[in-house]
């Protein structure tokens, strides 16, 4: 049996090279290709090309990679011809793998869309590329499979990955014991605020100055609390420090990579930009709060088409803003006061942060269940034996 994968995001790798490992476990004698990252290829998959390298949003960063986009889609389009493999499995990066779905379709390769793109909040009429181009859809949202099977589309809900991936990494137990939070501070214990700035350098770019500011007005605030940054990688830490005004040197500031499971398991609460790693604040029961920037037209695209009021997966899942989240644009200093002020009160108030620390743990206990993995691998070879019968008989 042979699969190809198309995975775009590092948080895609991640989910990606799980499942690949769960797959080979049930079928030793399983071949995996396809576009995507380093995990992935741990996992044993051959990497045709490294997918996440190009892990960009906004119009403006999409053009010049459009040639490239181009070269990668009709390369598939060969490989699915002269190769043949058995299933194509999509993680999320819709308007890559929209086109790598297609040309599956018409080769006719069953596609699986594993964790789809939030259709149903941004762009509900592109239901119609599903009917189109996808087979089978495994969704990590409760309400998603609802949605999906309402519209014709055949859809399991297999749950997220991401507890399952948590619950999975061992984490650095020296490092949890160097940085774990220190009793008698004189306003309670909080002691750690996390920071999260982003896993693309674009993110960096626009986020880390506001959160160089919320980390300011806190330090000035809460003088013994301890600010730990997790960089997905060298370069962002690099970045993260080349765009530290004069005179922020001195800030109690502690720059880490690969340790953002830690920084968040010590965290009495984070700062984080938005993203599916705040599945991992709910596992963890972190409070967070939210932060994403944004540009003039997407924010006006936004008011439009976007079919909720949050983005956060948690605060999908619950219904509400459960973790505190601002999309801030043309007024950013009025929200870097709301995040500060949200921030400060968690610290000056262990009650507060006591009762958003529940309001996560009663939440987690509902949804966080583990074994997406297992089930998806399930499904997705349960549906092609099926398909393999149907085609002998």
């Amino acid at each position: 049996m042979h699969i190809f994968f198309s995975v775009g995001e590092p948080s895609g790798d991640q989910h990606a090279a799980y499942l690949i490992e769960e797959l080979r476990r049930r079928r030793p004698d399983l071949q995996c290709s396809g576009y995507g990252g380093p995990l992935m290829e741990q996992a044993g998959c051959r990497v045709l090309f490294r997918l996440t390298n190009l892990a960009v949003m906004g119009f403006l960063r999409v053009v010049p990679l459009l040639w490239q986009f181009y070269r990668l889609v009709r390369d598939a389009n060969h490989f699915f011809q002269q190769q043949r493999p058995d299933a194509v499995v999509l993680v999320d990066f819709p308007g890559f793998n929209w086109w790598i779905a297609r040309k599956a379709k018409a080769a006719g390769i069953p596609v699986f869309y594993y964790l789809p793109p939030q259709l149903w909040a941004w762009a509900p009429w592109r239901i119609r590329r599903v009917r189109k181009s996808v087979d089978y859809v495994l969704c990590g949202l409760p309400f998603e499979r609802k949605w999906y099977a309402d519209r014709g589309i055949q859809v399991d809900y297999v749950g997220h990955p991401f507890f399952d991936e948590v619950a999975d990494v061992p984490l650095d137990r020296k490092f949890l014991q160097t940085w774990a939070t220190e009793e008698a501070t004189d306003v309670g214990e909080a002691t750690n605020v996390g920071i999260l700035p982003g896993s693309r350098q674009q993110e960096i770019t626009r986020n880390w100055p506001l959160m160089l500011q919320i980390i300011e007005r806190l330090h000035a605030r809460h003088p013994h609390v301890r600010f730990l940054v997790a960089c997905y990688k060298q370069s962002h830490l690099e970045l993260c420090r080349e765009m530290l005004p004069a005179g922020q040197n001195e800030l109690p500031v502690h720059w880490f990579v690969g340790k953002t499971s830690e920084i968040i398991e010590v965290a009495d609460c984070c700062l984080m930009v938005s993203g599916s790693v705040s599945l991992e604040m709910l596992a963890r029961e972190t409070p967070a709060a939210v932060v994403y920037r944004i540009g003039s037209l997407i924010n006006v695209l936004k008011g439009i088409f976007l079919r909720v009021d949050w983005i956060s997966l948690p605060n999908l899942m619950a219904g509400r803003k459960i973790l505190p989240e601002w999309v801030v644009c043309w007024f950013p200093q009025r929200d870097v006061q709301c995040m500060t002020a949200t921030l400060d009160g968690w610290l000056s108030d262990p009650r507060k942060l006591k009762q958003a620390v529940q309001e996560l743990r009663n939440l987690r206990d509902e949804i966080a269940q583990t074994g997406a993995t297992a089930r998806t691998a399930e499904a997705i070879l349960n549906r092609l034996t099926s398909v393999g019968a149907r085609k002998a008989a």
